[in-house]
């Protein structure tokens, strides 16, 4: 490998250490390398070009946005982990330079995860203008600040589906199935499935059951409430919607590419362990 990407929690003092001694530790074995805020995604971006790898310092949550920024070009991320659970990162922060060489030489395998692409037709918009975001995790139309549940009609393929009546709505990919998802009733798919889940929220004389949705449909929600709801991607996205708003979520051809030197079989085998902390 002949450049390296440094990606930290830019308020984790630990992250910060961590990020200057891996630099050291690459630049002491001829490899370029950058160093850049989780919190920075421009600058994650206009870095990552030519990238043969980006390490991520932090935890899931540092993952979830640099995907954002590094998954579109298609370099692999392999995490460090100082956060709880760590379903995504490979590394804990006291093996991570030891295991440094490994990923340098090439081993490890590519571990490459499904993503969703949301559209988002905003109530009062230009006909046409739409905003598109991607999502590791999970995309969520959830109330606003008022504490009412909100009406979301819910579409599949084009066909009236149901209309939640809920504190929100998640869509979930197989990563994000350990997620949001899990804490709202919603199962946990394996995290190379290209499924993902439609999981209400605290449901109020609704469909109550989370549905597994096939790769290649396409789900329509669309915000009835008088009531302002919030849109989030990830968990640190976030776009007010009023009511008539709608969000089309579909798989994304982008997938998020993970370089990993555990065991392939290490998810079910961990997964009690990490979910009970």
């Amino acid at each position: 490998m002949n450049k390296v990407g440094i990606v930290y929690h830019p308020l984790n003092h630990k992250a910060g250490v961590l990020a200057g001694e891996l630099e050291a530790f690459l630049r002491s074995k001829g490899v370029a390398c950058w160093l850049s805020s989780a919190w920075e995604g421009d600058e994650v971006s206009g870095n990552v070009e030519d990238s043969d790898l980006v390490l991520t310092i932090g935890g899931d949550g540092t993952i979830l946005r640099a995907a954002q920024a590094i998954a579109p070009r298609q370099v692999p991320i392999t995490g460090i982990n100082l956060g709880r659970l760590g379903f995504m990162t490979e590394l804990a922060a006291d093996e991570a330079i030891h295991r440094l060489p490994s990923l340098l030489a090439g081993e490890g395998w590519l571990d490459e995860r499904a993503m969703l692409a949301a559209e988002v037709s905003a109530t009062g918009a230009e006909p046409g203008e739409k905003k598109r975001f991607l999502a590791l995790n999970d995309v969520v139309v959830a109330r606003g600040e008022v504490a009412r549940i909100i009406d979301v009609e819910a579409s599949i393929d084009g066909r009236p589906a149901t209309v939640y009546k809920a504190d929100g709505v998640i869509a979930a990919s197989a990563t994000g199935s350990t997620g949001y998802s899990l804490s709202a009733g919603g199962p946990v798919l394996n995290p190379q499935a290209a499924d993902y889940l439609l999981v209400p929220i605290l449901p109020y004389l609704s469909l109550r059951y989370p549905l597994v949705i096939p790769a290649e449909s396409v789900v329509e929600l669309k915000v009835g409430s008088i009531y302002r709801a919030v849109l989030s991607i990830d968990g640190h996205l976030s776009l007010p919607l009023d009511g008539g708003s709608s969000i089309v979520i579909r798989h994304s051809p982008v997938k998020t590419r993970f370089l990993r030197i555990g065991p392939r079989d290490s998810f079910y085998a961990t997964l009690e362990r990490k979910l009970k902390g």
